[in-house]
């Protein structure tokens, strides 16, 4: 595989499919709550969805943007803005009862170096708002 700047990339076969059918999968999920809502609010057009998701939700923005574009076209979702929010993940660590923040899980806690951190938000990806028509 070549990204945007010729540089060849050397990932497991079917690496980025199964990143895809991920973001694919969730956006198809977006679309039917969307489409619920619709119905039970009575809007015909999403014009933007504003989403949050923490850094620890394992998923990759980029392919969910793309993803979004695809699944949305010829629904009432077609040609809305995705907003993306990112949440920090944060844990609280056990030993020495700190909440920390965390890029990745099994991070080390900052404070104290211990693995014992237990994720208390940024796991999560959430429809946060809807500007509708």
């Amino acid at each position: 595989m070549t990204n945007l700047f010729g540089t060849n990339l050397h990932l497991p076969e079917g690496y980025m499919a199964g990143i895809a059918m991920h973001e694919m999968s969730l956006c198809e999920s977006i679309l039917q709550v969307l489409e619920q809502q619709a119905e039970a609010q009575q809007y015909s057009r999403v014009k933007t969805v504003w989403l949050e998701i923490g850094a620890l939700a394992s998923v990759e923005t980029e392919a969910l943007r793309f993803s979004f574009d695809v699944v949305v076209q010829g629904s009432l979702a077609e040609h809305a803005q995705l907003e993306i929010i990112e949440v920090p993940g944060q844990a609280w660590c056990m030993p020495c009862g700190c909440n920390v923040v965390v890029q990745q899980l099994y991070d080390l806690c900052p404070h104290c170096g211990s693995h014992q951190l237990q994720v208390n938000s940024g796991d999560q990806m959430r429809i946060k708002e809807l500007e509708v028509e």
